[in-house]
């Protein structure tokens, strides 16, 4: 088990706001925000880890997915991440977030042209507003901040509860420090890694169905 100390301990500068994408409530005891990239594999890797930590959670979860869109090694994330504002301006962020994270090999122009219309995009304004570059500017000014602000220098970057996660990213790890995350006892999960063990089996069978 990882031990943390004060001086190891690093903090969100930047608060969540009403200008982030999240899902879950605000009042849930553990919000968790991801810094990721849509192209990138362990972006992809962790996506459907989360998925099922949300499912399982459900409102004892608030989940916050910030853009990290590193160009020089991911050359189709920055588009992505414009489709993605693109969606959320028509409040389909996360049908976009799934689908691009769901087909990460499949990030040209003409790709996220069909993941709008799959999702019940408006197909000529999101093909007006990437032509335009429309949400750039904001994406570019996010990153900037999470770069010099959060020194965010890689994806995925997690934190729990304003504090920077770098445990193991399975979804035993991932629940266990959301768990301890939660000062006010009101997520049950249980203590033990065998009754923790058999909760996640549960839940694998049955998003099988």
């Amino acid at each position: 088990m990882d031990v943390m100390t004060n001086t190891d301990i690093v903090k969100l500068k930047n608060a969540v706001n009403d200008r982030d994408h999240a899902t879950g409530p605000q009042s849930a005891p553990v919000t968790m925000v991801e810094y990721g990239n849509f192209e990138c594999i362990h972006c992809g890797v962790v996506y459907p880890v989360i998925k099922k930590a949300r499912t399982l959670l459900g409102d004892s979860l608030r989940f916050v997915f910030r853009h990290f869109p590193s160009v020089r090694t991911h050359p189709h994330s920055l588009r992505a991440a414009e489709a993605a504002e693109s969606a959320g301006a028509q409040e389909k962020f996360w049908g976009m977030h799934d689908q691009l994270f769901t087909h990460q090999q499949s990030l040209e122009d003409h790709d996220l042209s069909r993941y709008a219309s799959r999702i019940g995009l408006d197909s000529d304004r999101f093909a007006r507003e990437m032509a335009e570059h429309a949400f750039l500017k904001q994406i570019q000014s996010d990153y900037d901040r999470s770069v010099f602000d959060e020194h965010v220098t890689g994806t995925p970057t997690l934190y729990i509860n304003d504090v920077r996660y770098t445990g193991a990213t399975d979804l035993e790890s991932l629940l266990a420090a959301i768990k301890r995350a939660d000062t006010q006892r009101l997520i049950q999960i249980p203590e033990d890694a065998g009754g923790l063990r058999a909760l996640i089996e549960r839940l694998r069978h049955g998003a099988k169905g």
